[in-house]
């Protein structure tokens, strides 16, 4: 994030006098426009003393990182007393991800047969999907196959002898390794589901491809807990980006 600059000193006012204190109170004497005082952890506190000549210096906070908002917290200790705390908060969406995208680097890939198939979505849509479900940056790989491919794969590594809708294959062994996934969809089991759940195969894309990037990232369903929280995020994040709740019952045509 670039600092913004104190404005430019107000023609005919003169500088503030600042009085700077160490540690031991030994005092020392300078002149400045404005005082910025930069925290360790990117949060920062600008005094402005361009209206100090009236008895006015306005504050202002900052943050380096362009995912935190910085904020100013202001407590009376007394009538000529007052203790300011430099805040700091997340930029989120409605769905808790950030609001500055994480970086994504994503390979979509085609198995035999798939890529010409009706309507398969194209890259922009899959990585918009795939960023609308992502808390931190990843690599992640979005395959499409056929039937026969995504039998093989549930058969080798779930063993289930059938072709499902979606496959997740997350490599991240502890919450401090790098978001690293595989998400594979089966093109007609896909097809098949939005055609008897009566749901645009748009939407059902969507929806199969944010519940992969989720488990990508860690989150389960094994119970209910873990279920009611993994399908209130998907809920969420498709209502984010215009699709209606995956989860409502399927309305008879």
């Amino acid at each position: 994030m670039t600092k913004k600059s104190p404005p430019p000193q107000r023609s005919g006012k003169q500088a503030a006098s600042l009085v700077l204190f160490d540690a031991e109170g030994r005092a020392r004497k300078a002149t400045a426009h404005a005082l910025r005082v930069q925290l360790a952890d990117g949060r920062s506190l600008t005094l402005d003393l361009s209206q100090a000549e009236d008895g006015v210096v306005a504050l202002l906070a900052e943050h380096t990182d362009p995912r935190q908002q910085a904020g100013l917290l202001m407590r009376p200790d007394n009538s000529d007393a007052l203790s300011v705390a430099v805040t700091a908060t997340p930029l989120v969406t409605t769905t808790g991800t950030p609001a500055t995208p994480p970086e994504v680097d994503l390979d979509v890939q085609h198995g035999d047969g798939t890529a010409r198939r009706a309507g398969l979505p194209g890259r922009r849509q899959i990585e918009k999907w795939v960023q609308s479900a992502l808390y931190e940056d990843a690599a992640l790989t979005v395959r499409f196959v056929d039937e026969e491919e995504g039998r093989t794969l549930n058969r080798t590594y779930r063993g289930k002898d059938y072709a499902t809708n979606v496959l997740t294959f997350a490599y991240a062994e502890t919450a401090d390794d790098p978001v690293t996934g595989d998400i594979v969809l089966c093109c007609p089991v896909v097809e098949a589901e939005a055609r008897e759940q009566n749901k645009p195969l748009e939407a059902h894309y969507a929806h199969l491809i944010v519940h992969g990037v989720l488990h990508a990232q860690g989150y389960e369903h094994e119970d209910d807990g873990e279920a009611e929280e993994m399908e209130a995020i998907e809920t969420e994040t498709m209502q984010a980006l215009g699709y209606g709740d995956p989860y409502q019952p399927v309305r008879e045509i």
